[in-house]
């Protein structure tokens, strides 16, 4: 075979081979709305408002989906991901942010709220006590809907986002301690426990709320001895129960 139809031949099984479809949409209905997902612009903020399932559920519903490009990379949701799954990539931000809903992780700018046309939605960790006056200013002027999901609360009155954000800060929290201990971070070169033979490590941790209370089954799992401490002994009590061992609990005071 010739070099020339070598090249022909791969051609050609190119054309021929199968091209890859979005995802299959509902029709388009009366109360289908736009949502836009910006690329989040504050200082080591790499979430994304919506993954690419999630997105796809809304899709799959009749619903359109403006993703501004490269918004999920730091989150390892790429470009691709979305438009399989059935979502509109655009390069420009003002096109996201003129969405019937935005919704974002960090809240927004000055910036970013000059782009939100009137009476839209954005739903965001709004971080009311972090805002300035002028973005609260700006918002109501622009009658924008603002929703804070770090206030959404569910049938049984539980905050869902803070209670999920605070379950992954306490278990995430012993997996980087173990990572510090390593010699390859210039650690001790310890493990947490876990080890027939060897004494296990001691993990100390303050508080027995929802992020203590995951710290704790994280750093048991380990094999480590805990000490859990805090001023509440309600919640040493619940920590206990929950978990259903005897663990060393104590409220703070001078001489511990």
């Amino acid at each position: 075979m010739t070099q020339k139809s070598s090249f022909y031949e791969i051609a050609k099984q190119a054309v021929l081979s199968p091209q890859e479809s979005p995802v299959m949409v509902k029709q388009k209905h009366a109360n289908a709305m736009r949502i836009g997902i910006p690329k989040e612009t504050t200082f080591q903020e790499n979430r994304i408002g919506l993954t690419p399932q999630a997105a796809q559920l809304l899709v799959s519903s009749g619903h359109e989906v403006y993703i501004e490009a490269g918004a999920g990379k730091e989150a390892k949701f790429y470009d691709r991901d979305y438009e399989d799954a059935g979502c509109k990539i655009t390069y420009s931000k003002e096109e996201v942010y003129k969405c019937d809903i935005i919704m974002k992780v960090s809240f927004p700018s000055m910036e970013e709220i000059d782009m939100i046309e009137e009476g839209k939605t954005i739903i965001s960790a709004l971080h009311l006590a972090m805002l300035k006056d002028e973005q609260i200013k700006k918002l109501i002027k622009k009658k924008v809907t603002a929703i804070c999901f770090e206030y959404m609360r569910d049938e049984a009155g539980i905050l869902p986002v803070i209670q999920a954000m605070s379950e992954i800060a306490g278990s995430t929290s012993i997996l980087i301690a173990a990572e510090y201990l390593s010699n390859i971070n210039h650690g001790k070169g310890v493990m947490l426990g876990g080890i027939s033979g060897i004494p296990p490590s001691e993990v100390v941790i303050l508080g027995a709320g929802t992020v203590g209370h995951f710290a704790t089954r994280a750093a048991l799992g380990l094999g480590a001895e805990v000490k859990v401490f805090d001023n509440s002994l309600y919640k040493l009590r619940r920590l206990q129960n929950d978990l259903g061992l005897r663990i060393y609990t104590s409220i703070m005071h001078p001489n511990i």
